[in-house]
This record gives C-alpha cells, structure tokens and sequence, in this order.
C-alpha cells in the first residue's frame, strides 16, 4: 500500500511539474540512502541528467508564470509530464517492489501505466484551470498559481517518499480540484458563447 503511495505521490508530482519529482529522486539516490535506484533507472543519479533536469527545470519555472504563454507551454507538457510520472513512479525501488508483489516484478508496465496515467489527470486538471485563472484575473494569477503548484510539487514529492500516507489526503483534493475545474470551465464556456456578437 505504501509503495502505492510514493509511486502515485511522486506521478502526481510530475503532473504539477514534470522535472521536481525526477531531479528530487535523483538527488536523494545520489546523497541519500532514502531512495535506491533499480540497475534500469541508474542514469537518474547521473550528474549530467541532474543538470539538464535542473536547466528545464529553470525554463519550466519561468515559462509557467507568463500568461498565454503557460498555456503553449502546457500544450508541450501533455506528453512530458505523464511521462515523467511514468519514470518516478518505475524507478523508486519502494515503487518497483510494490510491496514485494511479484506479480507487479513481473508486469513492470503496470507501474509505468499508473504513473502515466495519474500524471496525466493532474495535468488535465491544472491545463484545464489555467486559461480560466488568466482569464478571471487579467493574468495576474499566473505567476501565482504556478508559484503554488510548483510547492505542491515539491511538498508532494518529499511527502510521497517520506510519509506516503500522507498522499492520500493529496488524491482526495485532487478529486475536488478536478470538480471545481470542471464546473468553472463549462461556466467559462457558456459565459464566452452568451456573449453578443457585435456587428
């Protein structure tokens, strides 16, 4: 269960910002014993692929706060970030092992379809709200909002490895945020179709 748990914290993570997760794993296999890398995901410890993580990283934390831009830079995301939750959720051993299940040895691309797929929601969610956000505050938001969902990541990554448990209480926001968007954007919507036309 708690491997469940780190794995699904660390994909989540990445949905936020796909390079967070990965340079955190990284790291913590590198000077830590917090984390053991399986033989096929040693390259994530590997200096030169913590740097180039940390310059996208960089770009990624600039690009995200400028309004209109977030969006175009979201659109490349699509297939970044799941697949970023694809890689944290397959390389943490607690993750790979899921909790000594052999089944889960045997199938490993079962860990590579959760990761994919819980990074993708999360990224859905946070695409989906960003243009109503820039729209509902003139672009004042963005900077903002990014700045909270790149703490989130990073909160979310070191909880997921430390107090898996704790990622729970994260899935369960995640479900009301994804709500929350959903009804926005479909006010959003047919408020823009209500407008008159002008002549």
């Amino acid at each position: 269960m708690l491997a469940a748990l780190t794995g699904m914290g660390l994909s989540a993570a990445a949905g936020l910002n796909a390079y967070i997760p990965i340079l955190v794993v990284g790291l913590l296999a590198n000077f830590t014993d917090s984390v053991t890398l399986p033989k096929e995901f040693s390259w994530l410890g590997n200096g030169w692929v913590l740097g180039i993580v940390a310059v996208l990283l960089a770009a990624e934390f600039v690009l995200d706060k400028v309004p209109v831009v977030d969006s175009v830079n979201d659109t490349i995301q699509t297939a970044i970030r799941p697949a970023s939750g694809g890689i944290v959720f397959s390389a943490t051993q607690a993750a790979s092992d899921f909790d000594n299940s052999t089944w889960m040895s045997d199938h490993p691309w079962v860990g590579w379809l959760l990761g994919i797929v819980t990074a993708l929601i999360v990224h859905v969610t946070k695409a989906a709200a960003r243009p109503v956000i820039n729209a509902g505050t003139a672009g004042v938001g963005a900077p903002v909002v990014s700045t909270i969902e790149d703490a989130g990541s990073i909160g979310l990554s070191f909880v997921a490895i430390f107090l898996p448990i704790l990622v729970i209480v994260f899935l369960i926001a995640l479900g009301f945020m994804a709500v929350w968007t959903y009804r926005k954007v479909r006010a959003f919507r047919r408020r823009r179709e209500r407008r008159p036309v002008p002549d």
